[in-house]
């Protein structure tokens, strides 16, 4: 279902902000809970955890909140289920809000499965009679077996998570909010939550999402944030948001692996790639793609001893995993002398069946034997376009 959008937003912030205070000692702490007591101002460093965080989202909406650990995420979840309260901004919420923030985390560790079911009911704000018409649901959603009898405290960690996620989802509110609930319990429980998360969607429901897994944020989401560093760095497409940030990802992997500079040659070599381009371009800006979009690899390689030399060109993903490689000797193309010592080569990739992604063309130059590498010369280029797909390549296909 999509959003709604004559009606207000279900949740509304605006310069939302939330600043953790930072002591170096005791004293410190004590002074600062004295001053609140007080209720005048401590001047003490803080750690700002969240800043000017703006957004909307509407009814019918699924939104997914994508960053690296620490980036703010979990911090503005909380922000919005109410458990934390901000330091800065307005921030308005409108109907039921259910936070799958921490499963389990309230259960009595005394009490059974079944009475902790009720427990939780109770605090929900349901009634006996209510409590009554959710239990047989909950039991069969936790689908924990004999277990709902015994105490939670001899239940596993997966056992909890089946349980606190049953509980939550008892009633069906009108925000659903999620911190990392896809990544814990076994193989089945995901797809039975993925499964409810599905249904809950087709029926209207609000979905907030907060998940290092791409695939269940292009699955479940039509928009996504990407919060890095307490702020909002990108807001767009759920598809577009992930392909950027899992290019920001490669980026720092070829960064840390300490990849060679783009279009820069090694030099020093007896065989080198003089020059590159892809689709007739060779600057720095990364060339893009559609898919199935055709890419022109070219260039010049410089022989020492003036005799033909032989070209490989190369794709890699950005963080240095290979996806294939071409090879003029393989193929037996020869390079076409453009001057003395200098020779020339085009491939052509035509319909290319990468998928959406940040990718590295390489090309290296061979003696003419074809049996040596010396220097080789890169060029970045991006696949666009959404995919639930994984690997690198797109395969042709058809079901029966």
């Amino acid at each position: 279902m999509s959003a709604v959008p004559d009606e207000p937003p279900l949740i509304s912030l605006r310069k939302v902000g939330k600043a953790y205070p930072v002591h170096a000692s005791a004293a410190s702490q004590l002074a600062s809970l004295w001053a609140k007591l007080r209720g005048v101002p401590h001047a003490a460093s803080s750690f700002q955890a969240l800043q000017d965080i703006s957004f909307d989202v509407r009814r019918g909406e699924s939104t997914a909140l994508v960053g690296v650990n620490g980036a703010g995420k979990s911090t503005l979840l909380k922000v919005i289920a109410g458990v934390v309260k901000p330091s800065s901004g307005e921030m308005v919420t409108r109907g039921r809000v259910g936070a799958l923030l921490e499963l389990g985390a309230g259960f009595h560790p005394e009490y059974t499965g079944r009475e902790n079911i009720g427990l939780s009911c109770a605090l929900m704000g349901l009634s006996p009679a209510e409590t009554r018409q959710h239990v047989g649901r909950i039991v069969e959603f936790a689908d924990i077996g004999a277990h709902i009898e015994q105490p939670v405290k001899h239940y596993s960690s997966g056992m909890v998570v089946r349980l606190g996620f049953a509980v939550a989802t008892a009633l069906t509110p009108d925000v659903l909010i999620t911190d990392e609930v896809l990544s814990v319990g076994d193989e089945s429980f995901q797809r039975k939550c993925i499964a409810w998360m599905e249904r809950y969607l087709e029926g209207g429901g609000t979905l907030l999402l907060c998940s290092h897994s791409m695939y269940h944020v292009q699955k479940l989401c039509s928009r996504a944030l990407w919060i890095d560093g307490g702020r909002v760095r990108m807001a767009d497409d759920a598809a577009e948001v992930t392909r950027q940030y899992l290019t920001w990802h490669d980026e720092r992997s070829a960064a840390a692996r300490k990849l060679q500079p783009v279009a820069q040659a090694a030099g020093g070599s007896l065989y080198q790639v003089r020059s590159m381009r892809l689709n007739d371009r060779a600057d720095d800006e990364p060339l893009v793609l559609p898919e199935k979009g055709t890419l022109t690899v070219s260039g010049t390689v410089y022989s020492p001893d003036d005799r033909v030399p032989q070209v490989a060109v190369g794709m890699v993903r950005l963080d240095g995993t290979p996806v294939a490689g071409c090879y003029s000797e393989m193929d037996g193309f020869a390079l076409r002398k453009l001057e003395p010592h200098l020779y020339a080569y085009t491939l052509v990739l035509p319909e290319l069946p990468l998928l959406p992604g940040p990718y590295v063309a390489r090309s290296h130059a061979m003696d003419p034997e074809g049996m040596r590498m010396f220097d080789h010369v890169e060029l970045r280029f991006d696949i666009a376009g959404r995919s639930r797909e994984t690997g690198f390549v797109k395969l042709d296909h058809r079901w029966s």
